[in-house]
Order: C-alpha cells, then sequence, then structure tokens
C-alpha cells in the first residue's frame, strides 16, 4: 500500500525492542534520539517496540508511559513512522503525532532513490489460524473487556502476561529461513526491497526478483538501523546501542 513515503538518509530504523521493566535498554535510546545525540532525519518504527502496548488498555499505557511520552516528543521534531506489530496494536489515540500502520495496512510502500521498498512488521502472510488470531487479538471490544476484567482482578491477567513474556527467547535462530521466506513471500510482492522485523533474524536475503531484509531486534544486542546510501554498501548500516548497559 503506498502512502507516498520517502525514506530519508540518516533515518533511524528500529524494531522489536519488546520495551518492559525487564528490558529498559529502549528507553535510554529515546532519550539519546531525544537529546539528538543519536542523530535521525526519520524514525520508523517497526512493530513489537513494546512488549505489550493496547489502545483499549490503559494499564499497558500507564507501564510505558515515559517510552510513550519521548516517542510523541520526538514526533514533535522529525517524522515518526509506526507499524503496528503483534504486542503493540490500535496506537492511534496514544501517538497523536505518530504516523501508525495497522497490520491491515502493511506493507507499505516507500520509495528510496529511485527503488521500490515495502515495509512492514512482518506478522502479515500467515496462514488462517494466525490471521484469525491476529483479528481476534485486535478486537476493541474483547480488549475493553481485557482491561476490564484485568483491572477488577487486581491487574492479574496482564502481570501474570508480563511474566510469560518475560520468559520468551527472542534472540533464537529460525534454520530455514530463507525457504521459509520464498514460499511465504515469494511472487506475491513487487519492489526492490522487502523489510520487516517480527523473526529477530537480522539477516539479508537475495529473493527472485527483490531484497529481502529481515531486521535483527533491538531487544537483541541493542541493534538498529540507519538509512546509508553510499556506493556498493548494503541499504542499510547496522549499529548497536551500548550507553549505560
Amino acid at each position: 500500500m503506498s502512502h507516498n513515503i520517502t525514506l530519508k538518509e540518516g533515518a533511524l530504523v528500529v524494531a522489536d525492542a519488546h520495551y518492559s521493566h525487564k528490558r529498559p535498554e529502549l528507553l535510554t535510546f529515546l532519550r539519546e534520539i531525544y537529546a539528538q545525540n543519536i542523530p535521525a532525519t526519520q524514525l520508523f518504527l517497526m512493530g513489537d517496540i513494546f512488549d505489550a502496548l493496547f489502545g483499549e488498555v490503559p494499564y499497558t499505557h500507564i507501564q510505558n508511559q515515559e517510552a510513550i511520552r519521548l516517542i510523541n516528543e520526538i514526533a514533535q521534531h522529525i517524522e515518526v513512522f509506526y507499524f503496528e506489530g503483534n504486542h503493540d496494536f490500535n496506537l492511534a489515540s496514544i501517538f497523536p503525532n505518530v504516523k501508525i500502520f495497522p497490520i491491515e495496512q502493511q506493507p507499505v510502500e516507500c520509495s528510496y532513490k529511485g527503488k521500490k521498498i515495502l515495509l512492514a512488521h512482518g506478522d502479515i502472510e500467515g496462514d488462517l489460524g494466525y490471521k484469525i488470531y491476529a483479528k481476534v487479538i485486535r478486537n476493541s471490544i474483547l480488549l475493553h473487556l481485557l482491561s476490564f476484567l484485568d483491572t477488577l482482578f487486581g491487574h492479574a491477567i496482564l502481570k501474570r502476561l508480563d511474566a510469560y513474556l518475560s520468559k520468551k527467547d527472542d534472540c533464537r535462530e529460525f534454520v530455514g529461513l530463507k525457504q521459509f521466506m520464498q514460499k511465504r513471500l515469494g511472487a506475491k510482492y513487487s519492489c526492490d526491497y522487502f523489510i520487516e522485523g517480527h523473526f529477530h533474524q537480522n539477516k539479508t536475503i537475495e529473493m527472485d526478483g527483490f531484497v529481502y531484509i529481515n531486521l535483527g531486534a533491538f531487544a537483541c544486542n541493542q541493534r538498529y538501523f540507519i538509512v546509508k546510501s553510499p556506493q556498493n554498501r548494503e541499504l542499510l548500516e547496522e549499529k548497536n546501542f551500548s550507553k549505560g548497559i
């Protein structure tokens, strides 16, 4: 889906930070961007930036309020684009100054120096079961019900979810990634680059017709990426954020 977005050299691309009290590094990273200690012409947040942030569940806003504030502050100075993931969705009311792309609008077409680039979080093109699951977890009525029940039981539901998510290994290798992506994306898209997160693999694959980039997760070694355009270099330059760690 085209939105007339032009990638700028020096744009920052961040995916899968899974920010929570167990993974606080994102907060320092955002502070550095806001203070302009990390230069950025644009900021692309590629989904699952938060481990749990849902528009209809105010308790998740409270848990993440400082990071939310910083993103909104940064968006006052540069363009910020947020590709909703499977851990953070229905965000329009939380980030009024940020361009939000829900799952049904992904992938989003962008351009960069004559190249067509598609961007997505990565939980698109799932099987029927996953598509039903994706619809259910984003259902506004069910999320309001979740919020009501969670409040009624002293936030026991979300605390249990937090405990479960804190135990997940977000940095596992995906064996057979290339074959999986050929089958999943294959001839479905026409572009020069297809960039997404979700799988946390930090790999570039030459596909039939385009270059596929699976972004490394910020949750794994605080990786982020900068859009670069020198000759004979890849589109994205990998960086590791280490301040305060």
